[in-house]
């Protein structure tokens, strides 16, 4: 197949265009500022047609994620840029496969769980949840985020696209060891022992295990009966505080100091991002899913949280590895200036570990001196 994902160069999109690429689909992917990659990546600004109409054309699936990412401070720009970025990729994309002689047979268009109430009492699926906005008490915040998912989806579906299938993937926060991703974030605070409740701890998480995640890309790629909106969820959302009990455990740490809800206030002010994040409960389930027969490989959260944390420590260990690699060829060049080799995965595995708050001291290994005034990553 031919898969395009505007908007790819995030989390998100790498997950994808891996799996495509690894069960050997042709995947491109759009990005406003594209670097080298496994996969073809085209530039586009989201705003005007370009060059990169040519690789929507004769294409199998669109999958568009574009959006600015909303880890940030809702500050007046940053949420007219987190609306646009989001509207005007829609309805650009919307014009365009309208237009197109073969256009794709399916696209999907990112949404968010958050669109939902903020709920305690009982789980929302496509069919029966309630919409938020303006729930009693909630902070402006709130009311923004979904204003923004229900704007996103009424662009979505506001041009009608007779050749093209359309899904608007209401996906839940999507775990992966990757680094610098919603994963590793909530590992951080629990690495340095911060990882107790946040808030009451009684708001529900809803979340999805990648491998779950791609899988159920498929399912809607493959199977015709799916159009509208579908959650994209585990089956089993839980209250903040077990979700980091359990990741605790999986970790091997008792524990995690809590962050009242003052404290998140400020911890997030000062992270330069919003509380909302993580204390409207979200308690999304894949109804839709369900009812296909859809059968997640991580359904409960602590058997996700030990493969995703085993796997978040492989890759450590590899980019340790070429740490200490690099270190070694870079002491034999100070001893021997007649040399001229440059080890290739000398750049790459400083860049790995650069920012990784693991606390583990790997990041600085290399400049930590031993007897003999040669250095090395321990």
């Amino acid at each position: 197949m031919k898969i395009v994902i505007p908007g790819g160069s995030g989390q998100v999109g790498q997950i994808l265009a891996r799996h495509f690429l690894a069960r050997g689909d042709s995947v491109t992917v759009f990005s406003r500022h594209p670097r080298p990659a496994p996969w073809r990546v085209a530039s586009w600004d989201g705003l005007t047609p370009g060059d990169w109409i040519a690789d929507l054309e004769g294409s199998d699936v669109c999958i568009n994620l574009t959006g600015r990412s909303v880890n940030c401070r809702y500050t007046a720009a940053n949420r007219r840029s987190i609306l646009e970025s989001r509207i005007r990729s829609t309805l650009l994309l919307n014009e365009v496969i309208a237009s197109l002689n073969h256009a794709p047979r399916l696209w999907v268009n990112a949404s968010t769980a958050t669109i939902y109430w903020h709920a305690l009492d009982r789980a929302m699926d496509e069919t029966d949840g309630e919409l938020g906005g303006n729930e009693p008490g909630a902070p402006d915040t709130w009311n923004f985020s979904i204003d923004v998912a229900k704007g996103w989806e009424e662009a979505f579906f506001s041009t009608p696209t007779p050749r093209t299938r359309k899904v608007a993937i209401r996906s839940a926060m999507t775990f992966s060891p990757d680094r610098g991703g919603v994963f590793d974030a909530f590992l951080g605070v629990v690495r340095h022992g911060l990882g107790g409740r946040q808030g009451r701890g009684t708001q529900f998480v809803s979340w999805i295990h990648e491998a779950d995640f791609c899988r159920a890309v498929d399912l809607l790629i493959a199977c015709e009966k799916f159009d509208g909106v579908v959650n994209l969820a585990s089956p089993s959302p839980l209250p903040n505080g077990e979700l980091m009990r359990a990741l605790r455990d999986a970790w091997g740490i008792r524990i995690g100091v809590p962050a009242l809800g003052w404290m998140t206030e400020i911890g997030t002010w000062l992270m330069r991002t919003e509380s909302e994040l993580v204390l409207k409960s979200r308690r999304v389930v894949p109804g839709r899913l369900l009812a296909a027969g859809f059968q997640f490989l991580f359904p409960d959260w602590p058997a996700a949280a030990r493969d995703l944390v085993a796997r978040w420590r492989k890759g450590i260990g590899r980019s340790a590895m070429r740490l200490r690699r690099a270190a070694r060829y870079h002491c034999h060049r100070s001893h021997h200036h007649e040399s001229h080799y440059r080890d290739p995965g000398a750049a790459r595995a400083r860049h790995e570990l650069q920012g990784l708050a693991s606390g583990s001291g790997l990041a600085h290994a290399s400049q930590q001196p031993r007897s003999g005034g040669r250095r090395e990553a321990r």
